[in-house]
């Protein structure tokens, strides 16, 4: 099922005693990297962590960490075509899709191979592209876990275009086999202005992961693809249909950041007034990352997360 694979640790960003990354086969034979961090002592259950778009396993190894502290085992793992696993297009650094169905398939493979080592309940936890991936789980049956917390999921994009362009040209291209063209410059390295960026306020966590990306430059990735964004819209539009969101029948609480410029806060307040127990939760003054924010900010998602826990 699996054999040793790297996880990346820094003197400022170690990766916790015990932990381990693994290779994993997807269904349709993709080499897909997950880690398992064991629980400090008798483990209360188990946290499945699915990271959000351009993010490795190492930006969650501080998260990791609370987690097994906190006496959870945690799971996380990179999506296909990001990370160290395996990426989709000759260029590496493109961030492609072809429809959000084989990332969807990917974690519920996952789940099936490793259920028997993660203590139960399970929590889900998703940020970003990983929330609304993980919510489109659900939606699709998945059955296994007691309750999730999404950190500014995407289910709905901050664009400049009008939303009827962005869909007619994502789509018209990704028809005519031009798909996997990027939708902006790929050379741009994305962790070296702190300023003005629209991810956190903390520059100590934002140098961190900078510092890990220089470290094993095989973990960036650049921008996404037409591919990817017409998957995108396809997915967000699925997630907003209430019929399908009134199957999640477990706790489900949105944290929004309530400076958020990437993701749409509206969308997240549309489906947690559709999901059967829905919460929104905003977080004011937070950028887009809640889970790499200043500690202050950060604090309400342990909140959050001890309520439903």
């Amino acid at each position: 099922m699996s054999d040793a694979a790297p996880l990346i640790g820094l003197p400022e960003a170690p990766v916790p005693t015990g932990a381990a990354a693994e290779w994993f086969a997807a269904r349709d034979g993709a080499r897909l990297r997950v880690a398992l961090f064991p629980a400090s002592g008798a483990a209360k259950g188990s946290v499945v962590v699915s990271p959000g778009r351009t993010e490795p396993i190492e930006k969650y190894l501080e998260l990791a960490g609370d987690l097994t502290a906190r006496g959870y085992a945690v799971l996380i793992h990179d999506w296909r075509g990001q990370g160290l696993s395996q990426r989709t297009l000759a260029d590496r650094l493109a961030g492609h899709a072809a429809g959000f169905e084989a990332f969807v398939d990917d974690y519920q493979a996952m789940l099936d191979a490793y259920e028997a080592r993660l203590p139960k309940p399970w929590i889900m936890l998703g940020h970003s592209m990983g929330g609304a991936l993980v919510l489109a789980a659900l939606v699709d049956g998945e059955a296994r876990f007691k309750s999730a917390i999404l950190c500014a999921p995407m289910l709905g994009i901050v664009i400049k275009e009008p939303l009827w362009l962005a869909k007619s040209l994502s789509a018209t291209l990704t028809w005519v086999g031009r798909g996997g063209g990027l939708t902006g410059r790929n050379g741009d390295v994305f962790y070296e202005r702190f300023d003005g960026n629209l991810l956190t306020h903390d520059r100590r966590r934002w140098d961190r992961i900078a510092a890990t990306l220089e470290a094993c430059p095989d973990l960036a990735l650049g921008a996404p693809t037409w591919g990817w964004l017409h998957s995108a819209l396809n997915a967000m539009q699925r997630l907003r249909r209430p019929q399908l969101l009134a199957r999640v029948r477990i706790p489900v609480t949105i944290l929004s950041a309530g400076e958020d410029q990437i993701v749409d806060n509206a969308a997240q307040a549309y489906a947690a007034e559709r999901l059967p127990e829905g919460k929104l939760v905003t977080v004011p003054g937070a950028r887009h990352e809640i889970l790499q924010e200043t500690d202050d900010l950060r604090a309400a998602f342990w909140r959050e997360f001890e309520a439903l826990a």
